[in-house]
């Protein structure tokens, strides 16, 4: 049960009322970032939810949606307290999927976990992945997937990241992802649900 009354109202999907708390939270001088983990805590609850089969999909969305609106107004907020992210994170749909349902919804997971997030969207090329690492440094990639067709692309990315002397822990997710596809391909870590994905970070940079 959560104890607090605005991780609960976005679990419950409550959008106006997450709005309000929101904002009468910065006024009366919460941090930013405090108000970002309360959300998180109601997101990881709607999460476990939809794993349970309580939610389906579309509750998952809308709460990944309401999360994006209070973000829109915390984030500016949270980049002049850069010293309280915990990190960089590149994320990426491979080279031929354009699906990014999953992916936007680790993003906001991810964001409000307190990680800076630089998402390169869908169908992404193994350069762009490597580029982006280089020049961010992060220890961490994302590579999602949703068609099967794809995983020749994520292979080729990761092996592109190990041809470019990158040590950057790869995770990759979607759907079918499990320890086989995990091994084919080469990636450090697997996830199939959202909310393993910030396990997982928090892991990595906990090393």
């Amino acid at each position: 049960m959560l104890a607090d009354s605005l991780s609960k109202a976005i679990a419950e999907l409550e959008e106006e009322q997450v709005a309000e708390m929101v904002k009468a939270r910065l006024e009366s001088g919460v941090s930013p970032l405090e108000i970002v983990n309360s959300l998180q805590q109601g997101m990881a609850e709607a999460g476990n939810r939809f794993e349970t089969g309580e939610y389906f999909l579309g509750e998952l969305i809308m709460c990944g949606e309401i999360m994006q609106d209070s973000m829109a107004v915390l984030e500016p907020l949270l980049i002049g307290s850069n010293a309280e992210f915990k990190g960089t994170i590149v994320i990426g749909t491979v080279k031929g999927d354009i699906h990014d349902l999953g992916k936007n919804i680790v993003v906001m997971l991810l964001k409000g976990s307190g990680y800076n997030v630089i998402d390169l969207g869908v169908d992404v090329a193994k350069e762009k992945f490597v580029e982006a690492i280089k020049d961010s440094n992060a220890p961490m990639v994302g590579m999602s997937v949703l068609l099967t067709g794809c995983q020749e692309s994520m292979k080729e990315a990761i092996d592109a990241i190990r041809a470019a002397g990158l040590t950057t822990k790869v995770l990759i997710g979607g759907n079918y992802i499990d320890d086989v596809v995990r091994d084919y391909v080469g990636a450090d870590y697997s996830a199939q649900a959202a909310t393993d994905g910030v396990k997982i970070a928090n892991d990595i940079f906990a090393l």
